[in-house]
C-alpha cells in the first residue's frame, strides 16, 4: 500500500509539472493579445479625432467663403428671386447703366463731408483689398446705400467688415440705427426712427453680413436723418462689446443712385434722445440716498398710444451694485410724470465713488427696448458732477435737476 501511495504521488507530481508551464504560456499570450487590441483601439481613436478636426476646419473655411460670396452675389444681382421688389429693381437698373460711387474717409474727416468718386461696376473684393488700415485703426466697414424717391425707402446692403481686433473665437454683429434731428431747446436732440440687428457671423476674420435693411423714409426727412452703424462683438451671456461706429448723414444722398461707402470705425459716441428730471437727497444718519424720479421728456417717431414706459434705477457704490428698483409703468407721452422716490444704501465713505444709473424702457405687447440712460455721480460729466456736489452740500434736502437721456 505504501508503494501504491508513493506511485500515485509521483504520478500527480508529474502531471502538475506538465500542466504548470502550459497554463502560464496561455496567460501571457492572452495578456499580450489584450495589450495589442488596446493599442489598435487607441490608434483608431486617434485617427478619428484627427479626421474630425480636419472636417471642422474645412467647414469653417467653407462658411467664411460662402459669407464672403454673399455680398458679391447681392451686388451683382444674382439673388433675383429672393430679393424684395425694391432690391430687385435696383439690381436690374445697376446691371443696365447704374454707376456706383465709392467714398473713402480718413479718421481726420468728418462723417458728414462726402467726396464722391464715380466708378463703374468694380469687383468688391479687389476694391476692398486695396484699402490700407492705419496702425491705430479699429477696423473698416463697407456698405452701400440707395434712396428710392418713388417708394420713399432707404436701402442698406453689402455690409462687410475687416481689420477688426482679434479675440479668439469671436462672433461679430452690426447694430443699425436710423436717427432724425428734432427741433428742441435741448442741443443735439434726436429721435430714433428705427433699429435693426444683423445676423451673427462666427469665427471669421473678415465677416460679410448677408442682411439688407429697408427703412421707410419720407423725402422731406432725409436731410435731417443720420444712419449709425455699430460693429459689436456678440456675447450671448453678457452685453455686446462695441468695437466702433460709422455715421452717415443722408443729406447728400442722391435719389436712385447707389453709393458704396468704405469708412474706418471711429470711437462710439452717445446720442441725446430726451431728458429726465431727477432729484437727489443724501441721508447720512441712515446711510442712504433717496433718488426721486419726477419727469421725463422723450421723442418717438410713431404712435405710442398702446405703449407704456417705465424706469429702472441702479446704484453702484465702490463697484458694488445695489438691488435695482423699478417705477410703475406710465403711458408713453411727450411729457411723462412719475413722481416716485427710491431709497438705496450708501455709506458715507462711499459717497465720492457712487454712481446712479436711470434707464428708460418702452414696453409693448411682446417686447421692450431701451429708450435712453442718464448717469449721475461724482466722476461723471460736468452737469452730473455738479448735481452730486449740490446733494452732498444740501444734507437731507432734495436737489432736482434735468439730465440728458443718452443712447
Amino acid at each position: 500500500e505504501e508503494r501504491d501511495m508513493i506511485k500515485k504521488r509521483s504520478v500527480m507530481l508529474n502531471l502538475h509539472s506538465l500542466q504548470t508551464p502550459f497554463s502560464s504560456t496561455w496567460k501571457y499570450g492572452i495578456l499580450a493579445l489584450a495589450i495589442l487590441l488596446l493599442l489598435v483601439a487607441l490608434t483608431i481613436l486617434t485617427c478619428q479625432i484627427c479626421r474630425l478636426q480636419k472636417r471642422n476646419k474645412t467647414r469653417k473655411r467653407k462658411r467664411c467663403h460662402s459669407r464672403d460670396l454673399v455680398t458679391i452675389k447681392a451686388a451683382n444681382g444674382i439673388w433675383e428671386k429672393k430679393m424684395p421688389s425694391l432690391l430687385h429693381d435696383i439690381t436690374k437698373q445697376s446691371n443696365a447703366n447704374l454707376q456706383a460711387s465709392t467714398l473713402m474717409l480718413g479718421p481726420s474727416q468728418e462723417p458728414s463731408s462726402f467726396s464722391e468718386t464715380p466708378q463703374g461696376q468694380a469687383d468688391l473684393s479687389s476694391m476692398s483689398s486695396d484699402l490700407g488700415l492705419l496702425p491705430c485703426s479699429h477696423g473698416t466697414l463697407k456698405f452701400s446705400l440707395l434712396y428710392c424717391r418713388e417708394r420713399c425707402e432707404l436701402l442698406l446692403t453689402g455690409l462687410e467688415a475687416w481689420g477688426l481686433p482679434r479675440s479668439g473665437c469671436a462672433e461679430s454683429t452690426i447694430r443699425v440705427r436710423l436717427l432724425r434731428q428734432v427741433p428742441s431747446h435741448i442741443p443735439g436732440l434726436q429721435c430714433m426712427v428705427q433699429e435693426w440687428q444683423s445676423q451673427v457671423v462666427k469665427n471669421c476674420n473678415r465677416p460679410a453680413f448677408g442682411d439688407h435693411f429697408v427703412f421707410p423714409l419720407q423725402d422731406a426727412v432725409v436731410e435731417k436723418s443720420t444712419l449709425k452703424l455699430e460693429v459689436q462683438r456678440f456675447d450671448k451671456y453678457s452685453r455686446n462689446t462695441v468695437l466702433g461706429e460709422v455715421r452717415v448723414t443722408l443729406s447728400e444722398l442722391k435719389a436712385s443712385q447707389s453709393l458704396v461707402l468704405c469708412k474706418e470705425l471711429q470711437k462710439t459716441t452717445k446720442d441725446v434722445v430726451g431728458e429726465v428730471l431727477v432729484s437727489l437727497k443724501c441721508l447720512p444718519i441712515s446711510q442712504r440716498i433717496e433718488v426721486g424720479l419726477l419727469k421725463a421728456k422723450t421723442t418717438s417717431p410713431g404712435s405710442t398710444a398702446e405703449k407704456s414706459v417705465y424706469a429702472r434705477i441702479d446704484v453702484f457704490c465702490r463697484r458694488h451694485r445695489e438691488k435695482h428698483q423699478k417705477s410703475r409703468p406710465r403711458a408713453h407721452t411727450p411729457l411723462i410724470i412719475f413722481n416716485e422716490a427710491f431709497l438705496f444704501h450708501m455709506p458715507e465713505s462711499a459717497a465720492q465713488d457712487c454712481t446712479v444709473l436711470v434707464s428708460m424702457y418702452e414696453v409693448d405687447s411682446d417686447s421692450r427696448h431701451l429708450i435712453g440712460q442718464a448717469t449721475l455721480g461724482k466722476r461723471r460729466a460736468n452737469e452730473a458732477a455738479d448735481h452730486w456736489d449740490l446733494m452732498i452740500k444740501s444734507i437731507q434736502q432734495p436737489v432736482a435737476k434735468w439730465h440728458p437721456l443718452l443712447i
